[in-house]
This record gives C-alpha cells, structure tokens and sequence, in this order.
C-alpha cells in the first residue's frame, strides 16, 4: 500500500464494475476505508471481498441512487461505521436508461436520465456535506462524459443530464470552497464493455479505449488526494486525447 489516502474515509458509487470498481480498489490499496455502493448486494459483497483480500478495508453499501431515502441512509451508514467521510465519488449512472435523439426526446425520458444523474448526485453531496466540511480536506469527484461535451448523436437525455453535473460540479465548487470542500468533474473515454460489445475503433490521438485501472483510477485518485488541494470546478479529462476535437 502506498498510502496516499491513509486514514480517509471514501464513498464511491457504481463501485462494482469498470471505472468505480477499479477505482474503489485503488483506493483501499492507498488506505483508505472505501464504501462500496452500488444496486446489487451481491455485486457489492464480491468488491468487498476483493478489497479486504488484499488487505483494503470495504464497507458493503447496497443502495439505488435513485431513491432519495436511500442516499440518505447510505450516507448515514458509512458515517456510523467509520465515523465521517473525506471522499465523494459519484460515478454510478443506470446503463439501462433510454438515449434518443433531439427529435424524438420525450420529458420522461429526460427526466429518468436526470433521475439517476445530477438529481442523485446531488442528493448524495447534500447529504455527504455536513461530513465533508468537517473533514477540512473534503473531496467530491463527480463523473460527467465527453458525450455530452461533444454533443453525440442519439444520446440526448444522456447528453443533457451529463452537461448538467458539470454545472452542479462548477457551483458546489465556488460554494463550497470556504469550507475547503474541492469539487471537480471526471470525463473518461475508456473500455467498459465486454468483449462481446460492437464498439467503433477509436479515433482518438492516442488510438486507444482508456483502461479503468490504469488509465481512469489513478486520476480519480489524484483528485483525492492532497495533490489536487488546489484545483476545484475542474474538468479533467483522461480521454486520449478526444477533447482536442471539441477545444473550441
């Protein structure tokens, strides 16, 4: 263990699979005690396992996001087993939410994909504050998407609710910055899918999907550590380069 994170308390959403599983294991493996949230308790009871083999420390934490008392009570639960909370990661997304396009863009639509977006990030940092602000270093680590910076085709629900957590991100930051509370943006491209997938060849400079673990996991850890104690309403953007055809 290297110990970047010695002695935090972490909360990470969508903590079992790509990116939030990668990153949960990263953080434990840097000391920190790491709530595992996700919808499944299975899932989240075989990342704990994982953690605490290699000699982490995970808490199981079975929640949709979606559901604003069980933000609360997940919350509630990681501060009563480890007696605060340092570290934010909203991650989780419901990959089973509809994307349409502008045309055929229903309010329900949109309002699912806001369900399970900036709406559930928010309540999970409202609840999170009070904790973070004592912690004196607090971090909150929201994930945005290059889609939406882009403005891809066919995904815009998806588009809208990600653009969405980036103004949630750049408000809290300003708002929460006496309270020495940081708050920045991840925009991944990385490879989340199974092999069976049929994805595009990438067409970004570096000419490759990022890793979840080698690729994403560690700039989410540079955004919990003291390293990054002075860049807040950021959007870093570990995407191989793709951000260049959007620069503007």
């Amino acid at each position: 263990m290297m110990g970047r994170l010695n002695g935090k308390i972490a909360l990470v959403t969508g903590a079992t699979r790509g990116i939030g599983r990668a990153t949960a294991k990263l953080f434990a493996a840097e000391g920190a005690k790491v709530a595992v949230l996700s919808r499944t308790a299975a899932s989240v009871e075989a990342v704990v396992a994982e953690i605490e083999a290699a000699g982490g420390t995970a808490l199981a934490v079975p929640a949709d996001i979606g559901d604003a008392d069980q933000v609360k009570a997940a919350v509630e639960k990681v501060v009563a087993a480890y007696g605060g909370l340092d570290i934010l990661l909203n991650n989780a997304f419901d990959p089973a939410i509809p994307y349409a396009s502008i045309l055929e863009l229903s309010t329900d639509q949109l309002q699912r994909n806001f369900d399970m977006g900036p709406i559930a990030y928010l309540r999970l940092m409202q609840a999170a504050y009070p904790h973070l602000k004592a912690s004196e270093q607090g971090r909150v680590i929201n994930f945005g998407s290059m889609a939406g910076v882009i403005g891809m085709a066919g995904m815009g629900p998806y588009n809208m609710a990600k653009e969405a957590v980036r103004a949630l991100t750049r408000t809290a930051a300003r708002e929460w910055g006496a309270d020495k509370i940081t708050v920045n943006n991840v925009l991944p491209v990385a490879e989340t899918w199974g092999p069976e997938a049929d994805v595009p060849a990438p067409t970004n400079p570096l000419v490759r999907y990022g890793s979840p673990e080698d690729d994403i996991a560690p700039v989410v850890l540079f955004l919990a550590s003291k390293d990054s104690q002075f860049i807040t309403g950021s959007s870093l953007t570990p995407d191989g380069g793709s951000i260049i055809d959007s620069a503007r």
